[in-house]
């Protein structure tokens, strides 16, 4: 029943849509950000030997998801990483990429030693951006904490639009494709899921059943509702592929969160390649 349920949206930078079963409006992909982290530079110590481990997260406002992290420096005032990461854009008006410069540590809470904000509308669609930012204490530009030096993090990046067709015909735009479009791009892209519901859930105990699903080692888990055999969670989760997920499957369970155990004795396999026709449409190229 889960894999009848679940419902893809393969979204390209070309634009393949599989539309999920609940049509209620959401926000759609308009576009992708790709950062890439180059380095941090005057660093402040945080460890009582006078060094710092930094790390930095990356979370852009408006997603769910959890935020994106470079590696650990160990000790380094000036470290340098050159990492590449990207974010689906839904909003590129009011977005904002957060980022957040911490201190690695084996034992205890991470101190943070330092946070920016960008404003994704002073991007210039499709141009590679390049500079240099302040670290600050905190995002407000009147706060007296902020005159402190606390280093500086060096960023490149781009904001490229999803290209939209503006002849497809009304009456097409609707219609049903067996592939993707020619010309969709080899690359990365988003796989969006929405979980809906099951039915007449298999068990004796029916405690807090939730959803976890496994897809090329990133994991996703629903909500989990109390004493329900037909529990109805409706949650979207979102995966960001580096290659189209043709020969992929997409691990779908049903768990207990009560005893840490799944209802079920078996798990589906949904294989990527085999979404149904009648999901998948061409809005856009």
């Amino acid at each position: 029943m889960i894999k009848e349920q679940v419902a893809n949206l393969y979204l390209w930078p070309k634009t393949l849509e599989v539309p999920i079963l609940d049509q209620r409006a959401t926000h759609k992909p308009v576009g992708m950000l790709h950062v890439k982290v180059v380095k941090a530079t005057d660093l402040k110590k945080k460890d009582m030997m006078g060094k710092s481990d930094p790390y930095v997260k990356l979370k852009l406002t408006g997603e769910k998801l959890p935020s994106k992290k470079t590696t650990v420096k160990l000790s380094n005032l000036n470290p340098e990483w050159n990492e590449e990461f990207n974010f689906v854009v839904k909003d590129p008006e009011s977005q904002v990429l957060e980022l957040s410069v911490y201190d690695w540590e084996k034992v205890g809470s991470h101190e943070r030693m330092g946070i920016q904000a960008y404003h994704l509308k002073e991007l210039t669609p499709s141009e590679t951006k390049s500079f240099t930012l302040n670290l600050l204490k905190t995002i407000d530009p009147n706060d007296p904490q902020n005159l402190k030096p606390r280093g500086q993090i060096t960023l490149e990046m781009t904001y490229n639009p999803f290209k939209e067709d503006e002849n497809l015909p009304a009456d097409e735009e609707d219609s049903v494709v067996e592939k993707a479009p020619e010309g969709t791009p080899a690359g990365g892209g988003l796989l969006v899921v929405r979980v809906i519901e099951a039915e007449d859930v298999e068990g004796k105990h029916h405690t807090n059943p939730y959803v976890r699903l496994l897809l090329k080692g990133e994991e996703r888990k629903t909500k989990p509702i109390k004493k329900n055999r037909d529990p109805r969670w409706d949650q979207e989760f979102e995966f960001m592929l580096e290659d189209p997920p043709v020969n992929d499957k997409i691990h779908v369970e049903v768990m207990s969160k009560g005893s840490g155990l799944a209802l079920h004795s078996r798990v589906t396999l949904m294989n990527l390649r085999e979404v149904p026709k009648d999901l998948i449409q061409v809005v856009g190229v």
